[in-house]
């Protein structure tokens, strides 16, 4: 008896082995490198075919993601933004450590495909904590708008690479989509 539970024993913890080794070999994963970066989360090739996650590419790239759960569609949209930043008639860049002064950011959108509630412009020091600088709520008639934020005192405390993002509210949703950003350096 205890031979036969042995042998019963040995025959699943084969299979179950085997099971596990034609899985792994039927996909495998994939490094995902965007821009020099590695993503955290890779993809799968399964059946000859490239699984990305959708989200996290579309972060990346700084585009927005609509997910459609009645159609079971996902649609991707990546507005064109650019920012410039002026202090007074100048552009403003790089400061030194230290500086305080305002600065006003201006941003150019257009190819934009989707309805948007909200944009945001926030920056972020160089330990990743954020000021938001402007938000508000907009309607734009077409794909391509101005929008200009008013002037922001911020004091550069320390060295680094101090991030301003832009971001957008699709209409109906509560997240925010980073498209667009802008880096102050300060040495």
């Amino acid at each position: 008896m205890k031979f036969r539970k042995v042998v019963i024993l040995l025959t699943l913890l084969s299979l179950w082995g085997g099971s596990l080794l034609f899985a792994d070999s039927a996909t495998q994963k994939v490094r995902v490198i965007i821009n020099g970066i590695e993503q955290d989360d890779g993809g799968l090739i399964a059946d000859s075919r490239t699984y990305l996650p959708l989200r996290e590419i579309a972060s990346t790239l700084q585009a927005i993601v609509e997910w459609d759960n009645q159609s079971k569609r996902a649609t991707v949209y990546k507005p064109n933004v650019h920012m410039f930043l002026f202090q007074n008639n100048t552009v403003f860049g790089n400061v030194d450590k230290g500086y305080q002064g305002s600065f006003k950011v201006f941003a150019q959108i257009d190819n934009l495909k989707t309805d948007i509630a909200a944009v945001r412009v926030s920056i972020f020091d160089p330990g990743g904590k954020e000021k938001v600088i402007q938000t508000e709520n907009v309607s734009p008639k077409s794909d391509n708008f101005w929008y200009a934020t008013d002037h922001i005192d911020y004091k550069f405390e320390s060295s680094g690479k101090y991030p301003i993002r832009f971001s957008i509210k699709p209409r109906g949703s509560d997240e925010w989509t980073v498209v667009s950003e802008k880096l102050i350096s300060s040495r």
